[in-house]
């Protein structure tokens, strides 16, 4: 019985301490749903790999940026990269509740970062998992 107990402690303990806010309340990765604003008939391209069609829904890791391609017959490729930005508000939580560890917790799994949303009009935050890409670009005969 002893030992059972000690094990159920060792994981309990284990799952507190790799723990963080970031990873708590946001996740290391989270949800992206691409609009071709434009283009209806657009296929959707994320890091290389089709997804979709005018308008198409993924899950994306945070901490590497969002490489977004439209390609449609007669039209130009459109490319756009969406950058990550640092969650500060999640960052300041884990060093004032979890210290070091939370922080390098949420570095190491990535959840220190979350879409630019701020600063691309572009990018709308529809909660802390779940953001909305809208890509505008027009058919350019090629």
């Amino acid at each position: 019985m002893t030992k059972r107990l000690s094990i159920v402690a060792l994981f309990l303990a284990m799952a507190v301490t790799f723990s963080s806010c970031g990873v708590m309340f946001g996740g290391s990765r989270y949800e992206a749903k691409i609009v071709a604003k434009d283009r209806p008939n657009a296929d959707i391209y994320v890091n290389g790999e089709k997804i979709g069609r005018g308008t198409a829904t993924g899950i994306y890791h945070r901490n590497q940026p969002l490489k977004v391609e439209l390609k449609e017959d007669g039209c130009e490729t459109t490319a756009k990269t969406y950058d990550k930005s640092f969650r500060t508000g999640n960052f300041i939580l884990s060093v004032i509740s979890w210290g070091l560890l939370g922080i390098i917790v949420d570095l190491a799994t990535g959840a220190s970062y979350k879409p630019d949303h701020r600063h691309d009009p572009s990018i709308k935050k529809v909660s802390d998992k779940t953001y909305q890409f809208e890509v505008a670009s027009p058919c350019t005969k090629k």
